[in-house]
This record gives structure tokens, C-alpha cells and sequence, in this order.
């Protein structure tokens, strides 16, 4: 890509700016030092500033001529609740708080692009700039729509994106139609009934149940879904008993639920409580279910898709802008793609070799503790971004 050359200048101020960031990473609504270094870069670069949408959040608003027409670009600004295993100047400097998904490269490639976005100005209408909170499980996206997000900044279309690890820097990928899962938890509490382990036939064992239970899950994948449906059934938590020789008298099961669909996920809540339900009461059990709903399924617009793919291909070529192939993770970008038309694309991370000296021993995958954000992406993204804005609202309603 060519990337802008006042924005390549500016590169190592706003790389100290990600570092920084990194070094201090806040958790879902409590990014309070992190805004407050967003709204204050905004407002040295002459940008209209608004806070408090989704408690921390941040919106700066560049306007340019006559146009009605309004554009949104978001990034996510929190971090992980888990201990960073990197040892360079900019590691987290709070034991059990971490950087682990780039939410600092997303917030540093788009406060560039705001900086070059203000003092270019090579458009005809409105560019918001959404800095989110919460994206790690406090659902912060449906909290900004909640606070009057889109009926205080009205916009046609609005983008996001995400460093993907192990792809090439310098490289996209984007599909239309889902690209990313819903995200959902289940707990089911099993009664029983206490009893001495050598005695079992006095008691009423749940561990049994809900192994049969764990089981029997995995046939609604397997026999209840139409095989070209897709779902993900993981239990991943079993909490009971508090000795060898004594029959529980509970046992806790918990997991996720992932899906591209409401429809598969209707089937499948609904088949594992009757499942659950009919599985404890053979074995004599009590059953509680329940299930909540998390995060729903991030959902790509067809059109802007495409117009994604038209601007970046132009920029880096079609060999450069890949097709992604959905994951079962989750993303509450979904929120904003459910009131507004729009497109959620990756930017490759590289292959790790990026990190200084003193990283974790462990991949540079995301959610891990050796992972850092590719600093060689903020020019790279920053242009992105502002090419995208100045084609959407150049482009006829």
C-alpha cells in the first residue's frame, strides 16, 4: 500500500502513543486513563470530542463541506484480565491486566488516521470516530446504541477492523455474510442427593448425570443440526465434590455456545435444556438450566462489503485482500452491524518476528500472554482507514 506520507511522518510519536497505551491497559469500562489520552490527542488536533457513550467511550467528529452524508470508523480500546509474559520496556505494567488483542494497535491506527483525516479534510461530509469500550465480554457496542450512539451521530455505513495474527503484514481479508460467531454461556446446576461413596445406593450420584448429559450434547451437533449448519457445543467447566469418599450432593456444569445463526441457536438452547432436563430426571437429579444470551453473530453488509474490498484492493492489490474464513469467536462489533449497514475486515499482524527482544516465550497469537500489536500496521491501517472514508462519502448515496 502507499501509504500516506504525512501519516508515515507522524508514525513514531503515534507508536510511542500504542506503547504507552499498551503499558497501561485498562479492562472493559474502566478505561478511564485511555479515553482521557484519546479525547486529549483529538482535542490537540482540532477535533470535536463527545464522551460518556458506553460510560468510557469516545467519539471525535471531523466535518468537511455541505454533505449530509456521515461515515463511522470504530476501534476497540480495552484489554484482557490476564498477565502478560513479555518483559520489553512497553510490557503491562498491572500484574493480571494485558493487551492480548491489539485493542492498542486498533486505537493507535485510528487516532492516526483521525490526525490526517483533520488536517486533510479530502472529503465532502462526516467522519465519526468511534472508540469503544468493552469489547472484551461487557458487550460496550450495545452499550454505546443504547446511549443514543447512531440517534446523536446518524451515519450510512460503519467499519471496523482486526489484526489477525499470522497473516502477512500488508494483507486484508474480509468476507461478506457472517465472519464471526455469537457467543453464548449455558450453566446447568444437577441436585442430588449426599451420601459416603462405599454406600452409593443411600444417595442420588449427579456425577453420573452429568456425564451423560456431557455426552449427549454432542449429539445436537451431530444428529439434531442439518450437517451444512454450523455449532459448537464446548462444556468447559465441571465443579463438584469436596472428597474421595463422598457421593456430591450438586454438580455444576458450564460452556459456550457458538453459532452463525439465531435459527441453529434456537435449536440448540432449546434441544440441550430438553436434554438436560429429561437426562436428570432418569438419573433421579434436579435440574436448573439456564442460558444467556451473549454476543450475536457478526453479520458482514453484502454492498459494503464489496466497496471494502473495491478500496483496499485498489490500494495494496487483489492478491493483497483475501478471503477470510469465518471463526467461531466472537465480536461485539455484530451490535453496530444490526442498526447500521456495514463491514468487518482483518489486517494482518506478521508472524510474531516483529517483537522486540524480551517477549514471552509463547506464540504471538491473540489472547495470549507473548503477544504484541505489529507497530509496522499503524501507517499501514491509518491509511486504510482514511482512504475508506474518503471513498464512502465520495461515493453517490
Amino acid at each position: 500500500m502507499q501509504v500516506i506520507e504525512s501519516i508515515a511522518a507522524d508514525a513514531a510519536a503515534i507508536t510511542a502513543l500504542r506503547r504507552d497505551i499498551h503499558a497501561h491497559p485498562e479492562l472493559c469500562f474502566e478505561e478511564v486513563r485511555t479515553s482521557n489520552l484519546i479525547a486529549q490527542a483529538l482535542s490537540d488536533w482540532g477535533i470535536e470530542v463527545h464522551r460518556g457513550l458506553g460510560r468510557t467511550g469516545v467519539v471525535g467528529v471531523v466535518r468537511n463541506g455541505s454533505s449530509a452524508r456521515a461515515v463511522g470508523l470504530r476501534a476497540d480500546i480495552d484489554a484482557l484480565p490476564m498477565t502478560e509474559r513479555n518483559a520489553f520496556a512497553h510490557a503491562s505494567r498491572h500484574p493480571g491486566r494485558m493487551h492480548a488483542c491489539g485493542h492498542d494497535g486498533h486505537t493507535a491506527m485510528l487516532l492516526a488516521a483521525a490526525k490526517q483525516l483533520s488536517r486533510q479534510r479530502n472529503f465532502d461530509g462526516t467522519v465519526y470516530l468511534i472508540f469503544q469500550p468493552a469489547e472484551e465480554g461487557g458487550g460496550g457496542a450495545r452499550e454505546m446504541i443504547a446511549d443514543g450512539l447512531f440517534s446523536k451521530f446518524p451515519m450510512q455505513a460503519i467499519f471496523g477492523a482486526h489484526n489477525w495474527p499470522g497473516m502477512a503484514a500488508g494483507q486484508f481479508a474480509l468476507r461478506a455474510g457472517p465472519c464471526y460467531a455469537s457467543s453464548n454461556e449455558f450453566k446447568i446446576m444437577l441436585r442430588g442427593k449426599g451420601a459416603h461413596a462405599a454406600m452409593p445406593h443411600l444417595g442420588i450420584d449427579p456425577v453420573p448425570a452429568a456425564c451423560a448429559m456431557v455426552q449427549g450434547f454432542q449429539t445436537i451437533i451431530s444428529r439434531n443440526l442439518r450437517p451444512i449448519d454450523t455449532g459448537v457445543i464446548s462444556v468447559t467447566m465441571i465443579h463438584t465434590g469436596e472428597a474421595t469418599n463422598v457421593i456430591p450432593e450438586v454438580c455444576e456444569i458450564e460452556g459456550t455456545v457458538r453459532t452463525f445463526s439465531t435459527d441453529v441457536l434456537d435449536l440448540i438452547e432449546a434441544r440441550m435444556r430438553a436434554m438436560a432436563e429429561a437426562t436428570a430426571s432418569a438419573y433421579g437429579c434436579g435440574c436448573d438450566f439456564s442460558f444467556d444470551r451473549n454476543y450475536p453473530p457478526t453479520v458482514n453488509h453484502p454492498a459494503e462489503t464489496a466497496f471494502v474490498q473495491r478500496v483496499l484492493s485498489e490500494a495494496v492489490g487483489e492478491a493483497n485482500v483475501l478471503d477470510f474464513e469465518p471463526t467461531m469467536g466472537a465480536e461485539d462489533f455484530s451490535y453496530f452491524l444490526q442498526a447500521v449497514p456495514g463491514c468487518y475486515f482483518m489486517i494482518g499482524n506478521g508472524d510474531g518476528s516483529h517483537r522486540q527482544g524480551g517477549h514471552g516465550l509463547g506464540p504471538c497469537m491473540l489472547h495470549n500472554p507473548s503477544y504484541d500489536f505489529n507497530d509496522a500496521l499503524i501507517p499501514l491501517g491509518a491509511t486504510a482507514w482514511v482512504r475508506i472514508a474518503e471513498a464512502w462519502l465520495a461515493a453517490p448515496a
